[in-house]
C-alpha cells in the first residue's frame, strides 16, 4: 500500500492529474512520504508517456494519408505532454539555460535560477529543444511507423525520468531549500528508491522488447545516457549540485537523447517506411 501511496503522491506533484477527495484521504500525506515519492519519477512517466503516446498514435489515425501527419502528431502530442505535466520540466531547462549559458559565477547562477523571467539563452534553448522533439519524433515515423513511434515515446518519458533519481543520488542539493520545487528531493535517494525507479524502468524496457523488438532500444537508452552525463558534468562542475531546475533540465535533455539515439541507430531505414 505505501508503494501506491507515493505514486499516487508522485503523480499528483509531478502531473496536473489531481489525488483529491476520498482518494488523497486514503493516501494521507508527511513530507516523508513525499520525498519517497521521488523513486516513482519513472512510475510517472509511464501515465505520461502512455497518454502521450495515445494522442500521437490517434492523431497519426486521424490524419491517415496526409503527408504532414508526422510533424502534426508529433506538435499535438508534444503540446499536450507540456500541459500535462504544466510544463515543469520545460520550465527547468529554461531556468537552467538562462543561468548556466553566459559565464556567470556560482552565485550568480543560483540567483538567476530563482527568476521566474525567461532570459534569451532559456528562451533559445526552450524553442530548439521543442523543435528538436517534433522534428525526431517525425522522422521515427518514417523509418518505423506511427506505431512504433508511439512506443518510442512511451519509452523516452519512463527512460528521462530515471536518471534524474541519478543526479540526486551523486550531487548535493544546492538550492534555495526553504523554497525550491525540489525541495521534497533536497535530502537525497536511498538504495531502495533507486531500485524502485530501477524496477519502473525496466518493466517498460520488457514491454519494448516485446511491442517493437526490431528497434534499436540500446542505442536510445545510450542516447539518454549521453544526455544525463552533459547534464550530470555541468551541473557539478558549475554548479557543485543540483537545483530543481537542473533535475527537469537533465529530464529534458535526457528524452531528446533517447528520440535522437534511436534515430541514429536507426539510421538506414529512413526513407524506407519499414
Amino acid at each position: 500500500m505505501g508503494f501506491i501511496r507515493h505514486f499516487l503522491i508522485a503523480l499528483q506533484f509531478f502531473t496536473r492529474i489531481p489525488v483529491t477527495g476520498r482518494l488523497a484521504g486514503w493516501v494521507g500525506y508527511t513530507p516523508a512520504m513525499l520525498r519517497a515519492s521521488a523513486a516513482h519519477f519513472p512510475g510517472v512517466g509511464w501515465v505520461v508517456g502512455a497518454l502521450t503516446a495515445l494522442v500521437f498514435w490517434a492523431w497519426m489515425q486521424a490524419l491517415v494519408a496526409q503527408p504532414a501527419a508526422p510533424w502534426v502528431a508529433a506538435v499535438l502530442s508534444t503540446a499536450f505532454s507540456v500541459w500535462l505535466t504544466g510544463a515543469f520540466h520545460e520550465d527547468g531547462l529554461a531556468d537552467t539555460a538562462d543561468a548556466l549559458g553566459g559565464a556567470v559565477s556560482r552565485e550568480r547562477a543560483l540567483e538567476i535560477m530563482k527568476d521566474s523571467r525567461i532570459g534569451s539563452y532559456g528562451a533559445i534553448a526552450l524553442v530548439l529543444a521543442l523543435l528538436t522533439k517534433v522534428l525526431l519524433l517525425g522522422l521515427l515515423v518514417q523509418a518505423g511507423g506511427a506505431l512504433a513511434t508511439a512506443w518510442a515515446l512511451f519509452a523516452a518519458h519512463v527512460s528521462s525520468r530515471l536518471l534524474p533519481l541519478l543526479v540526486i543520488a551523486t550531487l548535493p542539493h544546492v538550492g534555495d531549500t526553504p523554497r525550491s520545487k525540489s525541495k521534497p528531493l533536497a535530502d537525497g535517494i536511498d538504495a531502495a528508491g533507486l531500485l524502485a525507479g530501477l524496477l519502473w524502468w525496466a518493466l517498460a524496457m520488457m514491454l519494448l522488447a516485446v511491442a517493437a523488438p526490431a528497434w534499436p532500444w540500446f542505442a536510445a537508452v545510450l542516447g539518454a545516457f549521453l544526455g544525463f552525463l552533459w547534464m550530470w558534468r555541468l551541473l557539478a562542475r558549475r554548479l557543485q549540485g543540483f537545483t530543481g531546475d537542473g533535475l527537469g533540465a537533465t529530464q529534458q535533455l535526457a528524452e531528446l537523447g533517447f528520440y535522437l539515439g534511436l534515430a541514429v541507430g536507426l539510421g538506414g531505414r529512413f526513407g524506407s517506411g519499414s
